[in-house]
C-alpha cells in the first residue's frame, strides 16, 4: 500500500497528516488523490462512511491551491452545518504548515462575523447551500476565481430541498472549474446530479454499493410497540460501556427519548433541528469528550458527525430508505474497531430484514431482550472490572489509610467485599426486581393494563408511513375534532406532496403540536386542515418563508375546489393523530369552483 509521502502531495501537507497519526491513505484516498492531482476531469467518488472522504478531496485540492492568489479558489458545499464544521476542522489540520486560509459559513451563526472572515481573505469556503446563497446575494462572495467545486453528500442536499440554492450557486461559479462529487451512498439521484452539474466525470468506487464495514455486527430485537423504550434501556444496561448514537425518526421522538433517558438517570442528550448553534456545539462537545454516553439524534441532525470509537448505533425502528440504514451503521466499526448496529423493531418491521440482508449481503442476528437477572450480572462484573483497573495514587491516599483501615477492621474480608459490591449492585437489583420478560407474548391483561401509558410512538409512526387500515371508520369518528381549513399557494407543480406538507408544518414550532386533518394537493395550490385552536398561529408561522424558492402564501378558507382532470392530484395517507387527510372534495361541503376562481383572480394560481 502507498504511503502519504509517495502520493506526490506537498511536504507541508504530508507533515501535517503525519502529525495527525496517519501514514497510509485509505482506498478512497489512494484512488482519488492521484486523479485530482494529475487531471482536471470531473470526478464522482463513492466510499462508505468513515473511510476518509474529506481527506480524499481536500488534500489534493489544498496541494493545487495557490497561496499567493488572494481569492476564493475552492468551494465545498455540504448539507448540514455539522458537516461543514467537521470539514473545516479537518482542513485547518491539513493546512497546519501552509499559508492557506479556509472559512466555514453556515446558518445558525453570525453572518456578520462570517463576512468579516471572508473579507480578511480566504482561499477555501466550506458551507451549506442556504448560507452560501445568502452571502452571494449580499455580494460578499465572488466565485469567478473558483478552480474546484466539491459537492459532499450531494444526494442529501437534494433530499433536503436545496436544489434551487445549488442552481443559483453553480450559475455563479467559474465554468472552468473542476467539480468533485463525493458520497457515502449511491442513489439514482447522483446520476441526475452528475448529468446536470458535471461534464463527463470519471467514477471511483471503493467497497461495494450498499455494503457496511465487515467490522460492524448487525443485530435486531423484536418487541411490542409500547415496549420499545424499555427495550432501549435494557440494551444500554446490558452494555455498560456503551458510547453510541440512538437514531429516531422525528425531532419530537428525539426529544422525548432523550428526555426520558436523562430522567431515568442515563448520560444522554438530544441533537435536533430546534437547537441553536451554541446548544448544538455544547451537546457535541460533551459527547466528544465522553461526558455523554448516548446521543439521540435524527438523520439530518447527525449528518457530518465524525465521532471516533463509537461502540453502538441503535435504530428505533428501521429508516424508510435502506441506504440510510447503511449510512447509520457506518458510523460505528471505523478504523478497524468493532461496532454493533442494533435495531429495536416491532413485529411488522421484521419483513424488511430479509430485504436488507440480501441488499447488504450481511446476516442480521436476532437478539432477545435481556432479562433483569442478566443485566444485574453484567453490571456487577463491569463494576468489578472497573475496580480492578482503578489507578491508586499512593501518595494522596497514604495519610487516610490508617483511619480507613481502623474503621473497617471489624469487617471480615468476605463482608467487606459484599458491602463494597452492593453499593453499586443493589441499585440494579432493586430496579429490576420482578421485571417482566419483554420477549414473552403479551397477555390480554398486560395489554389492557399498559394501554393508558403507551408512548406517542404509535401516532408518529402512522404519520410517516401512512395508515390505510380502517380509515373510513376513523374518519367518521374523528370528525368531532374542530378543524380550520387553509389555502397554500403551492401544489404538485412545485413538487409538493402530503409528506412534504406535513414536514413544512412540523418544522414550525408554533403549530407542530396541532392535529392535521385532510390535505388536498392540486396542481398550483393546495388545501390543508389544522386544529381550529391553532388558527391564529398558522398564517404567522408561514409568513416570510418559502417552499423550494416559491414564497409561501397561506390564508384561512372555508371551502375548496373540486378535483378535476386539470386540477392535479390529491393527497393520500394519514395525518397526525385524529385528522384524516384524503383526496377529493371537502365532505363538509363548500363550493369548490368559486373559490378556485377567486384565487386565480387574485394571482395565486
Amino acid at each position: 500500500m502507498t504511503l502519504f509521502e509517495e502520493t506526490g502531495l506537498k511536504e507541508d501537507i504530508v507533515k501535517a497528516v503525519t502529525d495527525l497519526g496517519f501514514e497510509r491513505p485509505t482506498p478512497i484516498q489512494e484512488k482519488s488523490i492521484p486523479h485530482i492531482l494529475e487531471s482536471d476531469q470531473d470526478l464522482v467518488a463513492f466510499a462508505q462512511t468513515g473511510t476518509g472522504k474529506t481527506a480524499a478531496f481536500s488534500l489534493p485540492v489544498l496541494h493545487k491551491i495557490d497561496p499567493e492568489v488572494r481569492e476564493i479558489q475552492a468551494l465545498v458545499l455540504c448539507p448540514t452545518r455539522e458537516l461543514a464544521l467537521q470539514i473545516h476542522r479537518d482542513v485547518e489540520s491539513f493546512t497546519k504548515y501552509m499559508p492557506v486560509r479556509a472559512t466555514a459559513v453556515y446558518g445558525g451563526a453570525s453572518i456578520e462575523q462570517q463576512i468579516r472572515q471572508i473579507r480578511r481573505g480566504t482561499h477555501m469556503v466550506v458551507g451549506t447551500p442556504g448560507r452560501v446563497r445568502d452571502l452571494l446575494r449580499r455580494g460578499v462572495l465572488n466565485f469567478e476565481g473558483i478552480r474546484f467545486l466539491i459537492l459532499d453528500e450531494a444526494d442529501e442536499m437534494l433530499t433536503m430541498g436545496f436544489k434551487d440554492e445549488l442552481d443559483l450557486i453553480l450559475s455563479e461559479v467559474n465554468e472552468e472549474r473542476q467539480t468533485l462529487l463525493f458520497s457515502a451512498t449511491m442513489p439514482p439521484e447522483l446520476d441526475r446530479i452528475a448529468s446536470q452539474y458535471m461534464e463527463d466525470p470519471a467514477k471511483i468506487t471503493t467497497g461495494k454499493r450498499n455494503m457496511s464495514a465487515d467490522t460492524v455486527t448487525h443485530q435486531f430485537s423484536v418487541v411490542h410497540r409500547d415496549d420499545r423504550y424499555e427495550a432501549l434501556k435494557r440494551y444500554a444496561d446490558i452494555h455498560p460501556g456503551i458510547y453510541g448514537i440512538v437514531f429516531c425518526r422525528t425531532r419530537n421522538d428525539t426529544k422525548e427519548v432523550a428526555d426520558r433517558l436523562a430522567h431515568d438517570g442515563y448520560s444522554a442528550d438530544a441533537l435536533h433541528g430546534d437547537l441553536s448553534q451554541a446548544q448544538r456545539d455544547h451537546v457535541m462537545n460533551r459527547f466528544r469528550k465522553r461526558q455523554l454516553q448516548i446521543l439521540v439524534a435524527t438523520d439530518v441532525a447527525a449528518r457530518g458527525l465524525d465521532i471516533q470509537n463509537l461502540t453502538h448505533v441503535i435504530n428505533m425502528g428501521f429508516p424508510d430508505d435502506p441506504e440510510v440504514y447503511v449510512h447509520r451503521s457506518g458510523r460505528t466499526g471505523r478504523a478497524g474497531n468493532e461496532g454493533e448496529a442494533m435495531s429495536i423493531l416491532t413485529p411488522r418491521d421484521t419483513r424488511r430484514i430479509r430485504m436488507l440482508e440480501r441488499m447488504m449481503k450481511k446476516e442480521f442476528q436476532r437478539l432477545p431482550i435481556a432479562t433483569g437477572e442478566e443485566i444485574c450480572e453484567r453490571q456487577l462484573f463491569h463494576f468489578i472490572d472497573k475496580v480492578k483497573e482503578v489507578e491508586i495514587n499512593e501518595e494522596q491516599i497514604a495519610n487516610f489509610l490508617p483511619a480507613v483501615e481502623e474503621s473497617l477492621a471489624e469487617l471480615s474480608r468476605e463482608e467487606l467485599i459484599k458491602k463494597f459490591v452492593s453499593i453499586e449492585f443493589n441499585r440494579f437489583l432493586e430496579y429490576y426486581d420482578g421485571a417482566r420478560d419483554l420477549n414473552e407474548k403479551r397477555r390480554r391483561g398486560d395489554r389492557d393494563r399498559d394501554r393508558d401509558r403507551r408512548d406517542r410512538y404509535d401516532r408518529r409512526d402512522r404519520d410517516d408511513r401512512g395508515d390505510r387500515g380502517g380509515r373510513r371508520e376513523r374518519f367518521e369518528r374523528d370528525r368531532s375534532a374542530d378543524f380550520s381549513r387553509f389555502y397554500i399557494n403551492v401544489g404538485s407543480k412545485q413538487e409538493l406532496d402530503p409528506k412534504k406538507l406535513i414536514r413544512l408544518i412540523n418544522d414550525r414550532p408554533e403549530i407542530r403540536k396541532a392535529e392535521i386533518g385532510r390535505i388536498e394537493i392540486l396542481r398550483k395550490f393546495s388545501f390543508f386542515e389544522l386544529e381550529k385552536r391553532f388558527e391564529s398561529e398558522v398564517v404567522d408561522a408561514f409568513n416570510g418563508t418559502d417552499f423550494e424558492g416559491t414564497p409561501i402564501v397561506v390564508e384561512i378558507t372555508k371551502d375548496g375546489p373540486k378535483p378535476s382532470s386539470h386540477g392535479g392530484r390529491s393527497g393520500g395517507g394519514r395525518g397526525r393523530g385524529r385528522g384524516d387527510y384524503r383526496g377529493g372534495r371537502d365532505r363538509r361541503g363548500g363550493g369548490g369552483g368559486g373559490r378556485r376562481r377567486r384565487h386565480q383572480d387574485a394571482g395565486f394560481a
